[in-house]
Parts: structure tokens; C-alpha cells; sequence
């Protein structure tokens, strides 16, 4: 079988490596020996994908179904297997195998075509938090994850230095200003998701709901709302009581995770608003325009 990388995830490791991309080059081969080791049956590459990964659908010899993931080295693959170890399946997939410095994950198998988005909205929003909260727990010891002060530090410089316009600037400082605010108080010190959002919680036979492809990041919990308060932007944006919406999203979702409704704002806002400004650094202008007016509402 040729292990062709989805065109999703071409796009977008485009958009992170614009020179050229070795890893991506490397792939096929490298799929093909990561499964030729473990003596896996492939089935399919999963289709469209995810945007930081090649996932493949496999079989152990005696038939058990798993999936292989590899990522390169600038999204974190260690720091996911390190996460996926300590959560040991509560909340999360389950890691059947994933030696580090290796970059290649063997998970249990999901359902990949079945993700709370599946749900109505209001259920949806319910199954995710409850997911999350499981996920909430103290790093292991041991582990150096980075911080959400680091990861946000580096994605200030990052809006700091690209030319958005009048409009997007004034977001832009208010993001900035909410981010300082936010982190002047004590630090809370819980492992997180780091990219949490419907699409991120698959159905399993375990258990009906499990998270996947996390990001990790040490931090306040309010940080890994943020992603979920903005789910199905493009309907928000569709609809005459977007705005309205938004706002009761962020207290129903505090409120269920007894956390304080001005955090999760402030968090939502900047990283509404850092990925409005990437959007339009790596020319997505119809996305940044999205997240932009999303951000606007908070």
C-alpha cells in the first residue's frame, strides 16, 4: 500500500514549513517501517484527516484494531505520548505503544467517522465538558510540559509581528492585554488538552466518548475552553444571535466546570484572536475574518 498523505494535512504543514517540508517528503517510507516493524496489517490511511499527523488504520497479528500515527517533530508527538501514558486511557485513547523519540504512536482504535460533532449542539457541548474534566489532572512528575505562559508568550511575538490592520489591531491589543491580566494570577497547575474542541472526542467501546489528539500544555483549565466556546464558528457567524450565543456558551461551560466565566472570556478572546492573526500571516483570509468577528463578540 503507498502511505499518501491526505491533501488536508499537506495544506497545512504547508502553511509551517513554506520552504519545504523533509519530513513530509519522508513519509511514505516512513509509515511503511513504522508498520513493517510491528508487524501491522494496513488497512487505510484515514481520510480527510487531521492537520498535524498521518493516521492510519491498522491490525495487530492476532487481529486486534489500533491505529499508527505519526507527526513531525514541531507538533509535539513526544509530549502527546507522555500526556496519553499518564491519562492511561481515563478520558483519553488509550497508548498501546509509542517508545519516545520515535514520533510514531500505535493508539487503541476509535471511531474515527464519529465525534461529538455528531450530536446536537447542546448535548455535544455537555459530552465534551464532561470528557475534559476527566483530563484535569496533575502532570506527572518528571515530564517538562511546556506552560501556557510559554505557549502564549510564543504566539504574542508571533501577533505582535504581523501587519493585521486598524480593525484586527485594536483585537489584537485587547487579546494582549486580556493574556497579561490573565496570567498575573497564580498559576493553576493541571495537565490540559492544549487543543480541545468537538471534533477531539471520538465515540469508543470503552467508554461512549474519549478525547484524541491532544496538545498538552500545563496551565489553568479555563485555557483548554477556549477552543470548545468557539466550536462550529461558522454557524455562530451564520446566525442573527451568533453574538448572543457565544456569550451563553462561555457561562453554561464555566458554570459545568465551576470555573470563573471572566477566565474562560479572557482565553477564548486571545485565542480567537491568535488564530485569526495566523489565519492571515499564512493567507487564510476567510478564516481569520471568521475568528476575527468571532473575537469582536467577547
Amino acid at each position: 500500500m503507498t502511505f499518501e498523505p491526505p491533501p488536508r494535512l499537506v495544506r497545512a504543514l504547508a502553511e509551517t514549513a513554506p520552504d519545504g517540508d523533509e519530513w513530509l517528503a519522508g513519509l511514505p517510507e516512513a509509515a511503511r517501517q513504522a508498520a513493517a516493524l510491528r508487524e501491522l496489517t494496513v488497512e487505510r490511511v484515514q481520510v480527510p484527516g487531521g492537520r498535524s499527523s498521518l493516521v492510519v488504520l491498522v491490525r495487530y497479528a492476532d487481529g486486534t484494531p489500533a491505529v499508527l500515527k505519526l507527526a513531525p517533530p514541531r507538533f509535539r508527538p513526544e509530549a502527546e505520548r507522555a500526556a496519553l501514558a499518564h491519562w492511561g486511557g481515563l478520558g483519553a485513547v488509550q497508548l498501546k505503544e509509542g517508545p519516545a523519540g520515535e514520533g510514531v504512536l500505535v493508539l487503541e482504535r476509535l471511531h474515527p467517522d464519529v465525534s461529538v460533532r455528531s450530536l446536537p449542539e447542546a448535548k455535544a457541548l455537555l459530552e465534551a465538558a464532561g470528557t475534559l474534566r476527566r483530563l484535569w489532572v496533575e502532570p506527572p512528575a518528571g515530564e517538562s510540559f511546556e506552560t501556557v505562559a510559554e505557549r502564549t508568550g510564543r504566539q504574542a511575538e508571533a501577533m505582535r509581528s504581523t501587519a493585521a490592520g486598524p480593525e484586527a489591531g485594536a483585537l489584537v491589543d485587547a487579546a494582549l492585554t486580556a493574556r497579561a491580566e490573565l496570567l498575573a494570577a497564580p498559576p493553576e497547575h493541571r495537565l490540559l488538552h492544549g487543543t480541545f474542541r468537538q471534533s477531539k472526542v471520538l465515540a469508543g467501546e470503552r467508554m461512549p466518548w474519549l478525547a484524541v489528539g491532544p496538545d498538552p500544555v500545563v496551565g489553568e483549565c479555563a485555557f483548554d475552553l477556549a477552543r470548545l466556546v468557539r466550536d462550529r464558528v461558522e454557524d455562530l457567524i451564520a446566525s442573527s444571535s451568533g453574538a448572543s450565543i457565544t456569550r451563553r456558551r462561555v457561562r453554561k461551560l464555566a458554570d459545568s466546570l465551576d470555573l470563573d466565566q471572566e477566565r474562560v472570556r479572557g482565553w477564548t478572546l486571545f485565542r480567537a484572536v491568535e488564530s485569526g492573526v495566523r489565519a492571515l500571516r499564512v493567507g487564510r483570509p476567510r478564516d481569520a475574518e471568521l475568528l476575527l468577528e468571532f473575537a469582536g463578540w467577547l
